[in-house]
């Protein structure tokens, strides 16, 4: 395997974890619940397919990346995004969704350090 890989796999996963935490922390849902390889409930599906839409727009990772990083298959990430995509027609929603961009763009990138 080589180091590029391994590096954007790393910083994959780690965008993924920060970007569960802040829609966890917004959508007030636990991690648990959004890692899980189930459904759970409307409030969690809601808030795994907001992750996985912000994922993909705010740090530009392509679907396949995103499900990769999420543990989930790229047509469900797909499918995710347009249904996010199309909320975004609402006002209040589409404004609370670029606060979360926002916040998520304006992280410094990872700064991975070889041990030895």
């Amino acid at each position: 395997m080589n180091n590029e890989y391994i590096y954007r796999r790393n910083t994959d996963e780690a965008r993924a974890r920060l970007t569960r935490a802040l829609v966890c922390f917004t959508f007030n849902v636990k991690e648990n619940d959004l890692a899980a390889a189930t459904r759970r409930n409307a409030k969690v599906a809601f808030a795994r397919q907001i992750a996985m839409y912000l994922a993909h727009v705010a740090f530009e990772l392509s679907l396949s990346r995103v499900a990769s990083a999420f543990g989930r298959d790229r047509t469900t990430v797909s499918h995710a995004c347009h249904l996010i995509e199309d909320r975004r027609d609402d006002p209040g929603f589409d404004l609370q969704l670029e606060g979360l961009e926002r916040v998520l763009r304006e992280l410094p990138e990872p700064q991975w350090q070889t041990v030895g």
